[in-house]
């Protein structure tokens, strides 16, 4: 039997997630501006066909997990996040599901948590690994942002493809249908089960 090491990295990162899954459920965006960088989870209550499996599940599982990493830290930035950044990245997501023609906003909720920029991708990556959310997993390109000018031979991500609105990825090449797509997220959740 191996000794419990409370600063190994697994459980350094369980400590964060237990303290992001105890936290307020709140609308999506949350309601109040708020400082600071760190990790989130999004929830979903709706009704849309391929997610039923999802809304009974007991406790309902994040569609979606995600970090906001403070300004100039891919670049060894500030190892304190001054900005909004968290905040912002949630607004974005919100900003993305309204834009879809076939979801809801009100139906989304999401838990959030300010972290030490240090241990924000560790703790996304257990999250990820943990939940195995259908949006980070089997439904890809919801996090994502308008490729610009120049890359319109990029392929549309999934996510578009079941959840169209997004301008931007209307300009993309489909290389799946919405049958398909849809399908796809079936199987998958199925095997979850």
């Amino acid at each position: 039997m191996q000794a419990y090491d409370p600063l190994d990295y697994e459980n350094l990162a369980r400590s964060v997630v237990d303290a992001l899954l105890t936290a307020e459920e709140e609308s999506l965006p949350p309601s109040e501006t708020f400082e600071g960088a760190g990790v989130y989870a999004i929830y979903y209550h709706g009704d849309f066909e391929g997610y039923h499996s999802l809304v009974k599940a007991e406790p309902l599982p994040p569609i979606y997990v995600g970090k906001a990493v403070p300004t100039g830290a891919r670049k060894g930035g500030s190892r304190i996040a001054r900005g909004h950044e968290l905040y912002q990245r949630l607004k974005q997501h919100g900003t993305s599901i309204e834009e879809a023609q076939n979801i809801q906003l009100t139906d989304f909720t999401c838990r959030y948590l300010v972290v030490v920029p240090v241990w924000i991708t560790l703790v996304e990556r257990f999250l990820v690994e943990h939940y195995r959310p259908v949006w980070n997993v089997a439904i890809d390109g919801f996090g994502n942002h308008d490729p610009g000018a120049g890359r319109g031979a990029m392929k549309r991500p999934r996510w578009d493809i079941l959840h169209p609105g997004r301008p931007w990825a209307a300009r993309l090449t489909a290389e799946e249908s919405f049958e398909g797509v849809l399908r796809g997220l079936r199987e998958f959740l199925d095997q979850k089960s």
